[in-house]
């Protein structure tokens, strides 16, 4: 498995409406497998594999590039970073961590931590309170400087590297480099079989803001079939009730049902089974109550497409220690492959 790959691409910053290093690395990355590559005014990079005939049926894969991160919204005096959130967070995740400030000069380290006072000199009440995503700020170290260095609307990401444990991969933002690498690595592991279809692999802008990019692709593109590639939740630890674990890491790639956003292709996610069947890909079907994802996108786009959800169990979304089990990223890069090359 291409781990390389993935760590450059999770370790690359980019949040929603600043993909721009992601989609360079993927363009760097793609050289010679795909037929066009073209940029859209929203910043989704398209990447079209043409098929031998015309009227060959149009296929696309909506892999989103951005991560969830911040925007500064203000400089204090003394230099501080106030932050708007672009994506959802949790704050209890948010305390004292190393951040990555992303300015148009070069990169800042910093550290991010919410206002209110430390343990030594809290009360019982302080400690009890957990506080809202817009108190916390960023700490540059430069002081005063700082003004000088970070402008409003820069962004910033966590600063955390991947790393590999047992069979687990752990990384900040594999919501959704992911779907990036599966992109990448089903078409290269095609080869020159399934020409049978167009193939758009289209990598996606802020998705963590409303699937924006991949509703612009969508109507740009057409497709007659969808697949939303993403990660979805694996709730199998502790604390989680059975009926809410989603996925099971180690049983497989999921076959993604229904989020509020979208419902599946019935025809379709048996058509996905049967080829899992038939390759001995582990597979389990998966639903989500609420969340969105680009497949509803296609779905919606012009006069609709069919679709369907392909996604990787993760543990600890949103957070810098979002984890995956890397067989189950093997059977996603598996089943996209067999489906693609089924298209002769």
């Amino acid at each position: 498995m291409n781990i390389d790959l993935l760590r450059t691409l999770c370790q690359t910053p980019g949040v929603p409406g600043h993909e721009d290093r992601v989609r360079d690395l993927i363009k760097a990355e793609t050289e010679g497998l795909f037929d066009d590559v073209t940029e859209d005014p929203m910043g989704s990079l398209h990447c079209v594999r043409r098929a031998k005939g015309d009227g060959a049926p149009k296929i696309m894969l909506l892999c989103h590039m951005d991560e969830i991160g911040f925007l500064v919204s203000h400089i204090s005096d003394k230099g501080f970073l106030y932050l708007q959130p672009v994506g959802g967070f949790d704050p209890r995740n948010l305390f004292s961590r190393r951040v990555l400030v992303c300015t148009e000069d070069g990169d800042l380290k910093g550290v991010m931590n919410p206002g209110g006072k430390p343990i030594h000199i809290s009360s019982p009440e302080d400690r009890k309170k957990v506080p809202e995503v817009g108190e916390f700020f960023v700490d540059t170290g430069l002081g005063e400087a700082a003004k000088e260095r970070v402008k409003i609307g820069d962004f910033v990401v966590m600063d955390e590297p991947l790393i590999e444990i047992g069979d687990k991969i752990v990384s900040k933002a594999l919501d959704n480099r992911i779907a990036c690498w599966l992109g990448i690595e089903a078409i290269r592991a095609l080869k020159d079989s399934g020409r049978g279809a167009e193939v758009h692999v289209v990598f996606t802008s802020q998705e963590e803001v409303g699937l924006r990019g991949a509703r612009t692709a969508s109507h740009r593109v057409q497709p007659d079939i969808g697949i939303g590639i993403d990660v979805t939740l694996s709730c199998d630890t502790p604390g989680v009730p059975d009926h809410l674990t989603t996925t099971v890491q180690g049983k497989g790639v999921g076959l993604h049902m229904r989020d509020s956003s979208f419902i599946a292709d019935k025809a379709l996610v048996r058509e996905m089974e049967q080829i899992a069947q038939d390759n001995d890909i582990p597979y389990q079907r998966t639903m989500l109550a609420a969340g969105g994802s680009d497949s509803a996108a296609a779905q919606q786009a012009a006069s609709g497409a069919r679709v369907v959800g392909i996604a990787v169990g993760t543990r600890y979304i949103h957070t810098v220690t979002e984890m995956v089990h890397a067989s189950d990223l093997e059977a996603a890069r598996d089943l996209l492959t067999a489906y693609l090359a089924a298209q002769d």
